[in-house]
């Protein structure tokens, strides 16, 4: 793996430029373009967006590599949607990286279903996603399709979806003669962040390679006041690089090639605290836009390798022993789908289809460590299976009102499952203490989604859905007891599969007085219940001996991952993007705010949590940007304000993580249009405390202040 690694790093070193367009373009640039020689036609990322895509509340992510922010950086962007913790993948474990959108929080696992060029991207054994993997990509565009039952996409779009699409040399977002584009950042605790992207015709085909590298010896998490002598920055190294091949079969026909792989190296700020996260993935599709059956085939590969170090760090922050090694979490995950789409006429449109995702993984770890040796070890694991069958129709009730419904059928199963744990120290060396083997299981789920689209005024559209989706618990969270700190938090591997049910209602509108002024309004109210939800409920207090982790010290508490009840979210989100063209110059203001009313409801085990708030759930969220740019002196400089609310950093709602507001800025100047160009770029400006992590009072931030100067560059 670390030889494929190097060979795919060493192809490029950064990110392609893309530029999101706004959804109209985005549409026209999946219309087939012409590759001389004639006649053959290029289906460019897939077949064309379906006529139901326009009753769908979709968010465009800006992709501008001339304003670079890593790509998990740039969903911070859109409040409500969140992801586990505040840090970034800079300072963050990695398994705490899941993301969720409107309130359906409280876990690390990603419910929000991430895409890239159709194939999911949750981490097949825990479900969180590897964020560093993607900074190496030439991603052309990422879209948020808000509110589950997104029945094309496949199992697990309970909050909603988020699309990756690769770009391609006749996407229309490169210059024709440009061939190579690279960025070089040079930033505050002595990091350094470089991607570029080499592409390249080849006969009737093409070819880009893209890469990216990122270093620093990073920042001290823990707040200046509460540390120790362990204390250090929290470095990290990470790597990937990707190749994707386009070659026309015939005048209709292509096929799509993506290989990628990459490496993250962490170090959370004191000794056993380092993880590593590599992984390869390879897909190939068959796209045909033939005139009247359009179709699509996938088929992919993932593979995935984890390890992690955890040590108990004394009160006074002076000492730490090492208490867990995750030496290898070992997952795959592999797939395919099939998608047709019928003729077309009189206003409907109809997408069929089935997916298929199977996984599999263990963990294999060493725990109950005295002067540095293990003294038990443990493997647990097992694997899931999930096979869908989809239908979509869109129906043009006249030129102002468009009807969507959609409907999935899936089978599951859960097999393999267990747990062994087993003596290490002598006498007993080899002694087994337990072998669990856990029962099979399977079942089906219906989900599906009823929406509209109605252009009641020039410029004004009224939307809505009702709709249900669910989510297959993780390997992780069935069979996985884990630790962090004097906690102690017990597997479940009779957990069921999460299911949310629906609704949301808003209101476009575009306003446009002239050619040089323009004005997008957008208002959703919605309302969510996401039944079973998969939580980590607290169930006791040490000292003592509890089921599933053993001894938890004073300082401890024990939880147990379980199914809730059900999480209530209703809450409302609103955005305005203004434009301004003067004679030279451009304005842009955006701003969104998201409120989400969230309360946990409880019963049984977990009727104490009855009415309190998700852990890291915030109630309120907002974002503001604005751009200036000047087209005579090829500059453009903007301010970023991201504000995040209170938030809890556990289920009883004891331990708050305070409302954090950053300001981010950036000036761009290029002498040489699309050629040259030098930029700063500050995160954090006021270096505001941004609080990621509250351990019994000990505060974790994450993103301080830092500055960074680069310079990008293109050669024909």
């Amino acid at each position: 793996m670390k030889q494929l690694l190097s060979l795919l790093s060493l192809s490029a070193l950064t990110i392609a430029p893309a530029y999101a367009q706004e959804e109209a373009e985005e549409y026209e640039e999946h219309l087939p373009s012409l590759l001389p020689p004639p006649p053959l036609t290029i289906v460019v990322t897939g077949l064309r967006p379906p006529l139901g895509d326009n009753a769908l509340e979709v968010v465009a992510i800006k992709l501008d590599e001339r304003q670079p922010e890593r790509v998990e950086n740039l969903l911070r962007d859109i409040p409500g949607l969140q992801q586990f913790r505040r840090s970034d993948a800079r300072s963050a474990n990695p398994t705490s990286q899941g993301v969720t959108l409107r309130g359906l929080g409280g876990n690390a696992s990603s419910r929000l279903l991430i895409t890239l060029d159709d194939v999911p991207q949750a981490d097949p054994f825990g479900g969180w996603v590897s964020w560093p993997g993607y900074d190496a990509l030439a991603l052309r565009s990422a879209r948020l399709v808000k509110g589950g039952g997104s029945v094309t996409a496949g199992a697990g779009a309970i909050a909603g979806q988020l699309e990756l699409v690769s770009n391609d040399i006749n996407s229309g977002l490169y210059d024709p003669e440009e061939e190579f584009d690279a960025r070089l950042q040079y930033g505050s605790f002595n990091s350094v962040d470089g991607k570029a992207v080499l592409k390249r015709s080849l006969g009737v085909g093409h070819v880009t390679l893209s890469g990216s590298y990122a270093q620093s010896d990073g920042f001290v998490p823990i707040l200046a006041a509460q540390r120790g002598a362990i204390d250090r920055g929290a470095s990290y190294r990470q790597f990937g690089g990707a190749v994707r091949a386009i070659l026309p079969l015939n005048n209709s026909l292509e096929m799509q090639a993506n290989l990628r792989g990459f490496s993250d190296r962490r170090d959370r700020g004191f000794d056993f605290s380092e993880s590593q996260n590599d992984g390869v993935d390879a897909s190939v599709r068959l796209v045909s836009e033939a005139s009247d059956w359009r179709w699509s085939m996938l088929a992919y590969l993932q593979m995935r390798g984890f390890n992690n170090r955890f040590g108990a760090v004394a009160n006074d922050r002076n000492s730490v022993s090492l208490t867990l090694d995750q030496f290898n979490v070992p997952s795959t995950g592999w797939g395919a789908k099939f998608e047709l789409r019928p003729p077309s006429n009189d206003g409907i449109e109809l997408r069929l289809g089935a997916d298929l995702r199977a996984v599999s993984g263990e963990t294999r770890e060493n725990s109950n460590f005295i002067a540095g040796t293990p003294q038990r070890s443990r493997r647990a694991g097992g694997s899931s299976t999930i096979l869908g069958l989809f239908g979509d129709a869109s129906l043009e009730l006249n030129p102002v009102v468009i009807v969507t419904l959609g409907g999935r059928v899936d089978s599951w199963n859960i097999n393999n499952g267990f747990r062994l744990e087993t003596e290490l120290a002598a006498p007993l060396a080899g002694a087994v203490r337990s072998n669990d083997i856990f029962a099979d299981r399977s079942g089906h789920e219906i989900s599906g989604r009823l929406g509209f689209k109605w252009d009641a005024l020039t410029g004004l559209n009224l939307r809505g859905a009702v709709y249900s989706g669910w989510r297959l618990p993780t390997l992780n969270e069935l069979y996985r007891p884990f630790r962090v700190g004097a906690n102690a938090t017990a597997a479940n591997e009779l957990l069921s599969p999460e299911n949310v049910k629906g609704v949301e209602l808003g209101l476009n509108a575009d306003v446009y007085a002239t050619d040089k002024f323009g004005l997008d309004l957008s208002l959703t109210a919605f309302h969510n219940r996401l039944d079973n939800a998969v939580a980590n409920v607290t169930l006791g207090r040490g000292p003592g001996l509890f089921p599933g982790v053993g001894f938890v010290s004073a300082a401890g508490i024990y939880q147990q991952r379980q199914n809730l009840p059900s999480i209530r979210s209703q809450g409302v989100e609103a955005s305005a993007d203004f434009n301004l063209d003067f004679l030279i110059d451009r304005l842009n203001l955006t701003t969104s705010y998201s409120y989400v009313d969230a309360a946990v409801r409880g019963a049984g085990p977990s009727l104490f949590l009855d009415g309190l708030r998700p852990a890291q759930v915030p109630k309120h969220s907002a974002f503001a940007s604005l751009d200036w740019s000047n087209i005579t002196v090829q500059w453009v400089a903007g301010i970023k304000l991201r504000y995040t609310g209170r938030q809890y950093e556990d289920d009883l709602n004891t331990q708050k993580l305070r409302a954090a507001l950053t300001l981010d800025g950036f000036l761009r100047w290029e002498p040489i249009q699309n050629k040259l160009g030098f930029e700063f770029r500050a995160e954090n400006l006021f270096n505001a405390r941004v609080e990621a992590a509250n351990s019994n009072g000990i505060i974790e931030r994450a993103s301080p202040r830092s500055i960074w100067l680069g310079v990008h560059f293109a050669i024909p």
